[in-house]
C-alpha cells in the first residue's frame, strides 16, 4: 500500500483557491482566487506563479482549444488572452439576477462549458439562496439553462462512458448524479449518490479519476473524500492540514498526483494562527489512481 503524502506547493495565500485544472501542454496548474479576482497559473518545474487579474470575482478559467482561456467573472463567460492580459465577453448569465455571479465551471468531454451560478453572500458563509442556476455553452456560443433553484453551482465531472453527470449543489450536502445525453448535453433523472455526514463540511469541487470515482474536497471539513458513484460508498479521506479545502483535480506528468485547493476568507484571527497555511495549493501524492486529462473549450 503507498503511503500518501500532502505538501503545499503554492504558498501564496488565495482569498478563496478554486478551480484547479491541469495544463498537460504547459505542465502547469491553473486556478483561481475567486474573492482576490485573479487567474493564477503556476509551473512546478520552476515553482514560479503567473496571474492574470480579473477586475471582477472570477469562479473558474479552463483552457480553450483556439489558444488562452475561458473564464466565469462575474456574470459574464470570457475569452482571456494571457500575453495580453486582455478579456473579452462571449456571454452573459442571469440578466434578470444582476448581485448572482457564476462560480464553478468544466468542459465535458465533447468541448461543451457547463458553468453554474449563485446568489450573492449576504455574509460570510450566508447566502441567497436558490437564485443558481447550471448552464451549457457550446462551441457557437449557445447558452443553455440546464437547471434553476440552485443554492450554490459546485462540483460537476462525468462518467467514463460519459452517459452520467455527476453535480455538487454544496447546500444541499450531496453529490448527485443525472443521465447524461452526450450529444446534446440534457439531463434527467437526478438521485443522490452520497450524502455528506456530520463532520464533513460541504461538498464542494470535484474530481473523477480514471476509474470512474469521484473526489470531492469538502469545504469546512478539512478533507478530500474518495467516492465510489456506484455503490454511494466511501472509499478514502484525505485529512488537509487546512479547514476550508475547496476543490482538487489530477495532473502532474501521469496525472498522479491530486492538486488541492482552499480558502482562508472568513477564518477568525486565532483559526489563522492554527492554520498558517490557509488559502496554499496542496499536492496529494501516494495516492495509487490516476486522474483523467482535462478538456479544453471548443468555442
Amino acid at each position: 500500500m503507498s503511503s500518501v503524502k500532502v505538501e503545499c506547493v503554492v504558498k501564496e495565500s488565495a482569498l478563496i483557491g478554486e478551480g484547479p485544472v491541469w495544463e498537460e501542454s504547459e505542465q502547469t496548474l491553473l486556478f483561481v482566487d475567486i474573492v482576490g479576482q485573479k487567474i493564477h497559473r503556476w509551473s512546478p518545474t520552476t515553482n514560479q506563479i503567473q496571474s492574470v487579474e480579473t477586475g471582477h470575482m472570477v469562479g473558474f478559467a479552463v483552457p480553450r482549444r483556439s489558444g488562452g482561456y475561458v473564464a466565469g467573472v462575474g456574470r459574464s463567460i470570457v475569452a482571456v488572452d494571457w500575453s495580453a492580459q486582455t478579456m473579452t465577453s462571449l456571454a452573459e448569465v442571469d440578466e434578470d439576477k444582476p448581485t448572482n455571479r457564476l462560480n464553478d465551471g468544466k468542459v465535458d468531454p465533447i468541448g461543451r462549458l457547463l458553468a453554474g451560478t449563485m446568489g450573492m453572500m449576504e455574509s460570510p458563509a450566508v447566502f441567497q439562496k436558490q437564485q443558481g442556476s447550471l448552464f451549457s455553452l457550446t462551441s457557437d456560443l449557445t447558452v443553455t439553462r440546464h437547471l434553476s433553484q440552485v443554492d450554490i453551482s459546485n462540483g460537476m465531472d462525468w462518467s467514463l462512458d460519459q452517459k452520467t453527470f455527476f453535480y455538487i449543489d454544496s447546500l444541499c450536502l450531496t453529490v448527485d448524479a443525472f443521465d447524461h445525453e452526450p450529444e446534446t448535453g440534457e439531463l434527467s433523472n437526478r438521485r443522490v449518490v452520497y450524502r455528506l455526514q456530520e463532520g464533513e463540511g460541504l461538498p464542494d469541487g470535484m474530481t473523477a479519476d480514471a476509474d470512474g470515482r469521484l473526489w470531492v474536497a469538502c469545504f469546512n471539513g478539512g478533507r478530500v473524500i474518495n467516492i465510489d458513484p456506484s455503490t454511494g460508498v466511501r472509499l478514502q479521506t484525505v485529512s488537509l492540514p487546512v479547514m476550508k479545502t475547496t476543490s482538487c483535480c489530477f495532473g502532474g506528468p501521469d496525472y498522479a498526483d491530486l492538486y488541492v485547493t482552499s480558502a482562508r476568507l472568513g477564518l477568525s484571527e486565532e483559526e489563522l494562527r492554527q492554520q498558517p497555511l490557509a488559502g496554499a495549493t496542496f499536492r496529494v501524492t501516494g495516492l495509487g489512481v490516476k486522474g483523467r486529462p482535462s478538456n479544453s473549450f471548443s468555442g
